[in-house]
């Protein structure tokens, strides 16, 4: 956590014997340890980081905080934001739901944070949304792509940064059943996001003229899959349809290398997050969607590589990948939507976001991107890619073969599902 600055040290008596108290320093709540503020020095925004540490997302959830901190030092060292500096703290939400129930309760009620930010585990975000409704927090959930999030999920107070299994299902699957096969597995993670996924999937494919011939579901956290792979092997698919994430896409993948399954059938991995692959590349294989890459040649990415590695010359991972570039981009724009809206109050900043327009190049990718008012998820360029067979150096692990419109890969279906409260009624919140 960022420190605060010297006066928050001082004890009240010792404001008091030096006769400060009254004309140097302010009482500003509702911080439940009320933090005394230097004549004229405005509280700062302090933010709650729900990112993981460990569990099935816990690399992603380090490296989506990576970005989140870049996005948030750049800011301070211009002054801060409306003047008043930002703050962060974080705690490791486990890849559980329940822990990160406790979290976004703690941080709001106890260490007075103004906003939320961070996720990558679904379910852990649908739990944080729930907290963060009651009081009207306003939540940016960076990285979990769920359909159900910008659906059936979603919220007045939460904005979704990343492309939904909907998203990439729709950039990939026409495609597939044209080209390679009409017969399908899929490989599900059992919870919601795989569920979520799989079925847009399914959905996506019988559009084309497919058949799915069955759905394997994976509980989280399996490392043997033996059993699955042999009923892939048995079924004899065109394709194999992925919705496995984290430390269990990595323990999957080297079994299916182990086995040479990858030459046997074709493979399809809705989503590809960068920090699941690095180190791993050799079982690389297979067609899979992100929604962006550190080597594309595009206005600022080279900028944006060298002020992160610059940041984190120690990180286990040598440049930004597709969770880190959310986690900065999310945090980027809550600060500017703050900035536009001259306050912190909930309901201001929230009309300064839904439907909000980002141009291509500030967001660096190929397209423009919006903010759905109707779900607010983030309508952004979704890229297909493969394994680069003919990379410029250790990091070039991509093949960018596509990149889709948004309104091309927009979720109708969520459009649909998605049943917000009118901002009236929504909580008003302000730190």
């Amino acid at each position: 956590m960022k420190r605060r600055s010297d006066t928050s040290g001082l004890s009240r008596r010792a404001l008091v014997k030096g006769g400060l108290l009254s004309a140097t320093a302010t009482f500003f709540g509702p911080w439940q340890h009320t933090r005394v503020l230097a004549q004229g020095e405005k509280k700062p925004i302090k933010l709650g980081l729900t990112c993981d540490a460990s569990g099935q997302y816990g690399n992603s959830g380090q490296d989506d905080m990576r970005g989140i901190r870049l996005a948030i030092d750049e800011f301070n060292a211009k002054g801060g934001v409306l003047g008043r500096k930002i703050e962060w703290t974080t705690a490791d939400t486990e890849t559980n739901a329940a822990t990160g129930t406790r979290i976004a309760e703690r941080f709001i009620t106890q260490e007075q944070c103004g906003f939320l930010i961070g996720a990558v585990h679904s379910g852990v975000a649908n739990a944080i949304t729930q907290v963060a409704n009651k009081y009207g927090t306003i939540y940016f959930n960076t990285n979990s792509s769920a359909p159900s999030e910008a659906g059936e999920n979603c919220s007045r107070i939460k904005f979704v940064w990343d492309g939904n299994g909907t998203n990439f299902s729709k950039a990939a699957v026409q495609n597939a059943v044209q080209k390679i096969g009409k017969k399908w597995l899929l490989l599900t993670n059992d919870y919601v996001w795989g569920h979520t996924t799989s079925a847009a999937t399914k959905a996506e494919v019988e559009k084309a003229g497919g058949q799915i011939i069955d759905n394997l579901l994976i509980p989280q956290n399996t490392r043997d899959f033996t059993s699955y792979l042999l009923k892939v092997q048995q079924a004899k698919p065109d394709v194999v349809a992925m919705a496995v994430g984290g430390d269990d896409m990595k323990a999957l993948r080297q079994q299916i290398s182990a086995l040479k399954l990858e030459e046997k059938t074709a493979w399809v991995n809705n989503q590809q997050d960068w920090p699941d692959i690095w180190g791993a590349e050799d079982t690389l294989f297979g067609v899979f969607g992100t929604n962006w890459y550190h080597l594309l040649p595009l206005p600022g990415v080279a900028e944006f590589v060298k002020r992160w590695q610059t940041t984190y010359p120690q990180s286990p991972i040598p440049v930004p990948g597709n969770v880190s570039y959310n986690g900065y981009i999310a945090t980027r724009e809550l600060l500017r939507a703050i900035e536009r809206a001259g306050t912190t109050s909930n309901h201001a900043v929230i009309k300064q976001l839904e439907g909000h327009k980002m141009l291509a190049a500030d967001r660096m990718q190929h397209f423009d991107a919006y903010i759905d008012p109707v779900t607010h998820q983030v309508q952004q360029t979704i890229y297909l890619a493969r394994r680069n067979a003919k990379p410029v150096d250790k990091t070039d692990l991509y093949e960018v073969i596509s990149w889709t419109r948004p309104e091309t890969a927009v979720d109708d279906a969520s459009l649909e599902k998605c049943k917000m409260k009118a901002l009236a009624d929504v909580p008003v919140f302000d730190t």
